[in-house]
């Protein structure tokens, strides 16, 4: 069973910073790609970050450069640190995994992920 449980979101003023967390289970952070995914109202739901399971990452234009991936072993736990947050940012932020060494092209991934309840990021 897929556990994916994000925090770390809140509200911020634009240039601001905040870290998201994705704690996910034992197997799935050992032999899964992750990633994240938002989703602002009424559009749809687009992909941000993703990093496969030999630490490749794949960064949307629109945050290269501000948002950076890491992870914790010890913790099971996916980051996201968004640096020089911007009032477009603003969105529900979603975990995502699936259980594959790579996880390719966004709308693929979103195909075949697994997701968290989300948590939501609100910059003013």
């Amino acid at each position: 069973d897929v556990q994916l449980v994000e925090s770390g979101g809140g509200s911020v003023q634009a240039g601001g910073s905040l870290r998201l967390s994705c704690a996910a289970s034992r197997y799935m952070y050992d032999n899964g790609c992750m990633g994240w995914f938002r989703q602002a109202p009424g559009k749809e739901r687009e992909g941000v970050a993703t990093i496969d399971t030999d630490g490749s990452t794949r960064y949307a234009d629109s945050v290269k450069g501000r948002f950076t991936l890491s992870k914790d072993n010890a913790k099971n736990t996916l980051y996201l640190q968004m640096n020089s947050l911007k009032p477009e940012d603003s969105a529900m932020y979603y975990c995502a995994a699936d259980l594959a060494r790579y996880c390719g092209a966004f709308s693929g991934f979103f195909a075949r992920a697994s997701w968290g309840q989300g948590t939501q990021v609100t910059v003013s």
